[in-house]
């Protein structure tokens, strides 16, 4: 019997664990902007926690100011991601005060697209601007590894011709929005970002390390995506070195070398992380949340849930408060032995 276009992606998607990790940056837009300034200009962005904004520049330049680093030139092509939302300034020059992205005037395009006009009267530039969320929690998990600021330098970039076509059909989209532009403008902005990070993890040194450096293992990487996919599975260190041909003590060494904590702890970790996730975004009962995590009662996924965040998930579904130790849960060690 001839495999199934599902199986097929099943496959690929068990062979290649940080490809996985990348197939789940499914984004959901929060806004999108095209800016058109002219110098001098400036523009103060909000911290906007939950959410990945990001900036493309089809044409001039700008300054990119971060508090505790240093302004970074972007030019036509360049990329500039903020993983975590962090409140940042856009500029014509560095130290150039701006006005803030909710005051100035705005042209409504849709519910999520506008135009944002600046006139100084000089030199001008333009600029696709977002700020997305990632739905799925691998997805989240990947992003939280980022540093606060990934530029790309679509010059300097293997991929330079592929950036620079895309950021073309984004530029002519965007200077005249047609029916179904919106669309298209966003799609292309969100594989851009994707491309964004792939790039990191392809050459920043960081990347080689902790979670993502796991995933590169061909047998660590495999048994983190079994845990990740099958969360209520009776995962035991002996099983998962059988599934990725290993013997339980080489397995358990090379996994809590890699990652930086042993199999079952990181089993426990992602169970709440996933927990915490599902409380705040689903109405799914406690009692079904406790068997999709591998709990056999509600009973003990509430227990393991208290000892882990010290609060109920009771409390956290009702909004009453947020999980004191989601920083823990979804945290990874950066460095193997950490």
């Amino acid at each position: 019997m001839s495999p199934t276009l599902a199986d097929m992606n099943q496959r690929w998607r068990t062979t290649d664990p940080l490809g996985e990790a990348l197939y789940f940056l499914r984004m959901s837009g929060t806004f999108y902007c095209r800016c058109e300034f002219s110098e001098p200009w400036g523009l103060s962005l909000p911290e906007l926690p939950g959410t990945l904004m990001f900036h493309v520049v089809t044409t001039g330049r700008c300054w990119l100011e971060v508090e505790g680093l240093e302004p970074c030139l972007l030019q036509p092509g360049d990329l500039a991601l903020m993983p975590h939302g962090a409140g940042h300034t856009m500029a014509s020059e560095p130290g150039r005060p701006g006005p803030g992205l909710f005051d100035l005037p705005r042209e409504e395009l849709s519910e999520r697209y506008e135009v944002l006009r600046q006139d100084g009267g000089g030199a001008t530039m333009t600029m696709l601007c977002g700020a997305v969320e990632f739905d799925h929690p691998t997805a989240r998990h990947l992003v939280s590894m980022l540093p606060g600021v990934v530029c790309v330098d679509a010059a300097a970039a293997p991929q330079a011709e592929w950036i620079r076509s895309t950021l073309r059909l984004i530029a002519a989209e965007a200077s005249e929005l047609r029916p179904g532009g919106e669309t298209i403008v966003t799609r292309l902005a969100d594989v851009l970002v994707i491309q964004a990070i792939r790039s990191w993890i392809e050459h920043d040194p960081a990347a080689r390390y902790g979670w993502l450096g796991a995933l590169r293992d061909p047998q660590i990487g495999r048994a983190i995506t079994l845990m990740h996919r099958e969360p209520a599975h009776d995962w035991t260190v002996a099983l998962l070195a059988s599934e990725v041909a290993m013997s339980r003590s080489a397995f358990a060494a090379r996994f809590t070398d890699l990652v930086g904590e042993p199999p079952m702890q990181y089993l426990a970790r992602w169970r709440m992380y996933l927990a915490a996730t599902w409380l705040r975004e689903e109405d799914a009962a406690l009692g079904e949340l406790a068997l999709r995590l591998g709990y056999q009662s509600e009973a003990a996924f509430s227990r393991a849930f208290k000892r882990f965040f010290r609060v109920s998930p009771g409390a956290v579904r009702r909004g009453e408060r947020a999980p004191a130790g989601m920083a823990e849960a979804s945290a990874v060690v950066s460095h193997p032995g950490g």
